[in-house]
């Protein structure tokens, strides 16, 4: 996606914490990014590192409290969504902007059918009728690979097995033809063969439907085959960014470079053993004043215990990492890994 591009999405300093009897927990810190019409943006990261957390808070869809969205802007068709009234947001959730959730097991209402949660939002958003929004349920239990569809409209969710329900969560989130569609792990839980169809159907609905994706993951093999760029995310900080190759062929963050070392291999030396990255993501009970992976970075030197380095562009195609190796030359670069 060239930079040129006027961004549907544009992400500014924000900052989400979470207020716990222990203290604050920092979970989000001065989180940029944005996201251009028709791109598909790969967010990855270790458990915790505040993927999810930073799209919900795009939405605020968070419960308030605990989390509290101390600071920045996420600009939206003219409208700052951390500013805009409940009523303004409502009317973009769901209209405007879809979500899958995490688990398709528990996202979908148990005591309502498939077919009340599909035409909700589209007599909600659209104003359609109820005969127009069943046809329309049927034309998006279709689109998303559901055989007899009219039929399934009447059963509930315990009766779809996993794959069909994330289908379901899919066709609500793009029953409205969003201009953006936030995936969170859409394909958590599901066997190999069922991740494979879910990530066929998304390449096919955005080629269908133009809407620019951002896909949260920690499985870097699936980045590798479906995002324009990634963004790696660190301790709820944005570590590394940039186009897919680039960040594949050319990694410049030591976390960035140890993902893609734990990535399992079929031949070569790393087909022989699986590496891991030692220690555990810190819990943020301070905003960060020094590089967050310091502790596991096996290239720390005494600087990055005292500063927290900036996103410093490394090439002129808007690949940028947070690491104070990109500016001592003297330093020697970790080695870059394959894609």
């Amino acid at each position: 996606m060239p930079d040129t591009a006027m961004p549907i999405l544009d992400v500014n300093g924000l900052k989400t914490v979470f207020r716990t009897r222990g203290g604050d927990v920092h979970a989000v810190n001065s989180v940029d990014f944005h996201l251009c019409p028709g791109e598909l943006l790969g967010v990855v990261g270790e458990s915790g590192s505040g993927k999810s957390v930073t799209m919900m808070s795009l939405l605020r869809l968070l419960p308030s409290p605990p989390a509290e969205m101390r600071d920045g802007t996420v600009m939206f068709d003219g409208q700052d969504l951390l500013t805009v009234s409940p009523e303004e947001l409502r009317l973009v959730r769901g209209s405007k902007i879809g979500f899958i959730f995490q688990d398709p097991m528990t996202s979908l209402n148990p005591v309502y059918t498939i077919g009340f949660q599909l035409t909700e939002p589209l007599r909600a958003h659209l104003g359609m009728s109820k005969t127009q929004a069943r046809a329309r349920a049927v034309e998006l239990l279709e689109l998303v690979g559901i055989p007899d569809a009219q039929r399934r409209l009447k059963d509930y969710p315990h009766q779809f097995s996993g794959g069909m329900r994330q289908r379901v969560m899919i066709a609500i989130a793009i029953a409205c033809n969003p201009q953006v569609l936030i995936a969170d792990e859409p394909t958590t839980a599901l066997d190999v063969t069922i991740q494979a169809q879910i990530i066929e159907l998304m390449k096919e609905l955005r080629r269908k439907l133009g809407m620019a994706i951002i896909w949260i993951t920690h499985d870097l093999g699936v980045i590798a085959g479906i995002a324009d760029r990634v963004m790696v995310m660190y301790a709820g900080e944005v570590v590394e960014e940039g186009p897919v190759r680039e960040i594949f062929r050319d990694p410049r963050h030591p976390y960035t470079q140890a993902l893609l070392k734990t990535v399992p291999a079929v031949r070569g030396a790393r087909a022989e053993k699986l590496q891991v990255i030692e220690g555990q993501p810190p819990i943020m009970w301070e905003a960060p004043a020094a590089c967050s992976f310091r502790n596991r970075c096996q290239f720390a030197f005494d600087r990055c215990g005292r500063e927290n380095p900036a996103l410093t562009p490394v090439t002129a195609e808007g690949h940028r990492a947070a690491c104070f190796l990109l500016e001592n030359t003297s330093t020697k670069e970790p080695e870059a890994v394959d894609g």
